[in-house]
């Protein structure tokens, strides 16, 4: 049996490896794969064979990096991340063994295995961004990309796959925490139906999408997904809400507030560490942070490079609606920048109304 909302037909239950509970991970290695020792040593070895090639760092490929060994991992973790429980961690580089550059390669160099196409991420085309605390300013200390403090769940505006390198974590807080859209979809049709119906909708009005309202929620070729963010449906305090722009409906903030109060209900919090690289499926799981502390020495303060990903064989079909977004970051031709260390303001320009 299936529920109709709208016009679309939405299944009773998601009962697949995706639809999990954090309580149910009662080991990290369900999760966290480990390289050892000899799998690090592989990853440098292909660092060194990709640097004697000559080419631009952001040519790196699975065949230009190669791994035989640590690469049938990581081809397990690119079918979970696309088509099982949707996140993954690779746990063992220790960045401070790196310069930045070959830092980056390093991680261009593992994500290759992960999917193959990677997005800009903003209309200058930078393809690195870079999370880090950022006090200079009203504007920076609020925004999402340079804030201390706890930010809600949300997906990215685009990308299959998200993935960061942390490069260092804060002196306390800032934990991943993530939360499977499928087991929030399955809290929310058990117990709050019309959610899921204002949810589904094309009545959402993005301010940084002002073209096309749509879903948050949707039932595309067999599939739950999910894409939203709060800040750019009900603005905050450095980003109000544009005025011409219509206020969301009662309805719909109780919606988006069922949707945090069920996956904080199903969150899983990952305790990161410095050279962890996340993948996680942007199109059903969720994420957000806790508030965090920076010290005062170098490693205590907070660093993750953020990349957007979508894979030519393993990518999702994706609603007409989420098309332009993914156009933008992945159509062939566009400019692409590559920072590998944090720049000056201006060099990545604040989105108005991030996720």
């Amino acid at each position: 049996m299936e529920l109709c909302y709208g016009t679309r037909s939405f299944p009773q239950l998601i009962d697949l490896p995706g639809a999990w509970h954090g309580n149910q991970f009662s080991d990290e290695s369900e999760y966290v794969y480990n390289l050892s020792s000899q799998e690090v040593e592989e990853i440098e070895n292909a660092l060194c064979h990709f640097k004697a090639l000559g080419l631009d760092g952001d040519l790196i490929c699975r065949q230009n990096f190669p791994l035989p060994t640590v690469g049938k991992s990581l081809d397990r973790i690119r079918l979970d991340v696309h088509e099982g429980k949707g996140f993954g961690l690779v746990r063992g580089i220790n960045p401070l063994d790196y310069p930045a550059e070959d830092l980056t390669m390093i991680y261009l160099g593992v994500q290759s295995y992960i999917a193959n196409l990677r997005g800009r991420q903003d209309e200058k085309g930078n393809m690195l961004v870079h999370v880090v605390a950022d006090n200079t300013s009203n504007l920076s200390s609020q925004h999402h990309r340079h804030s201390a403090s706890e930010i809600t769940f949300h997906n990215e505006e685009s990308g299959d796959i998200v993935s960061w390198l942390t490069r260092s974590t804060a002196a306390s807080g800032g934990r991943c925490i993530i939360a499977s859209g499928y087991a929030v979809y399955n809290i929310l049709n058990r117990h709050h139906p019309a959610s899921i119906l204002q949810l589904s909708q094309p009545k959402w009005i993005f301010a940084n999408q002002e073209g096309y309202p749509r879903p948050l929620f949707f039932y595309h070729r067999n599939r739950i997904m999910l894409n939203f963010g709060r800040v750019p449906l009900i603005g905050n305090a450095i980003h109000p809400r544009p005025a011409h722009l219509p206020r969301i409906s009662m309805k719909q903030f109780k919606a988006l507030e069922d949707i945090e109060r069920a996956a904080r209900k199903v969150q899983l919090e990952i305790e990161t560490k410095p050279g962890d690289i996340h993948f996680i499926n942007n199109l059903f799981v969720l994420h957000k942070r806790d508030s965090f502390k920076n010290g005062d020495g170098v490693g205590e303060k907070r660093h993750l490079v953020r990349m957007r990903l979508r894979d030519d064989e393993l990518g999702w079909n994706l609603p007409e609606s989420l098309r332009k977004e993914w156009a933008d970051a992945f159509g062939a031709g566009l400019d692409k920048l590559w920072h590998v260390d944090p720049m000056p303001e201006g060099y990545f320009p604040l989105r108005s109304y991030p996720n």
